[in-house]
């Protein structure tokens, strides 16, 4: 999915948390978002998905005005925050099952997709655990199956290396992405753990006082130093220090 972003501003208030951010995203792309507590990257994940409504500016997919009434367009995509709203007493395969319907998804192997989505996280055998009874990490998984199940255009991930996820969980995520970004998927999440932002995408955009203040593609990442006044961190200080 492509994605455009025309002078998107969104204020709480008299803050403004985005302001007046303009770009575009191809399709096909892990994009890793990085910034500083506050700077506005989960206000944006959540305009992209549709959860909130901006201020001002345009946000279009595929050329196409994207706003919070298009159930059509909401169901190209899945929003998955770092703390996920699971419905308690269902367990990982109801929750599966209900993305399933909430999405309109007819899938002719949906039974063994399932199956093995769960597999895939280690999650089979809590398959009909109630979500309220598993670890942290768990939780997250079952709410990562239906997001893996339904196959969205546009993932929209906020924090998912902070999410509990034990090494195998982060495997397949990591596996899962790529293969639907080279699928034509956009993939975008948040992190501020610059060493993965750093190795896992294909372009990293820095958010800063709520404004796209870098974007650096995989070929320009690759030739930044890895320290020095032009490596990426360096570059990351600058902006902290600019007011």
């Amino acid at each position: 999915m492509h994605i455009e972003l025309r002078h998107l501003t969104k204020k709480f208030g008299s803050t403004a948390v985005l302001n007046n951010i303009s770009g575009s995203m191809p399709a096909g792309q892990i994009v890793a978002m990085i910034g500083l507590n506050g700077a506005g990257k989960t206000t944006l994940l959540r305009c992209l998905a549709g959860i909130l409504a901006p201020t001002r500016g345009e946000i279009l997919y595929d050329g196409e005005p994207f706003t919070r009434g298009r159930l059509d367009m909401r169901r190209r995509l899945v929003f998955l925050p770092d703390f996920p709203s699971l419905y308690g007493q269902m367990n990982p395969l109801q929750h599966v099952a209900l993305m399933f319907r909430v999405f309109e998804r007819d899938f002719p192997d949906v039974v063994d997709q399932t199956i093995g989505v769960l597999r895939e996280l280690d999650m089979l055998p809590l398959a009909e655990v109630p979500v309220n009874r598993l670890s942290r990490g768990q939780y997250y998984k079952a709410a990562l199956a239906g997001l893996l199940a339904v196959r969205p255009e546009l993932w929209l991930l906020d924090e998912p290396f902070a999410s509990g996820l034990d090494p195998q969980g982060l495997s397949v995520l990591k596996q899962r992405a790529r293969q639907a970004a080279a699928a034509g998927a956009t993939v975008i999440y948040t992190t501020q753990i610059l060493e993965i932002a750093e190795k896992f995408c294909d372009r990293l955009c820095v958010i800063d006082h709520g404004g796209l203040r870098a974007d650096f593609s995989r070929v320009e990442l690759d030739a930044l130093p890895a320290s020095g006044p032009e490596s990426i961190e360096s570059r990351l200080q600058q902006f902290r220090e600019t007011p």
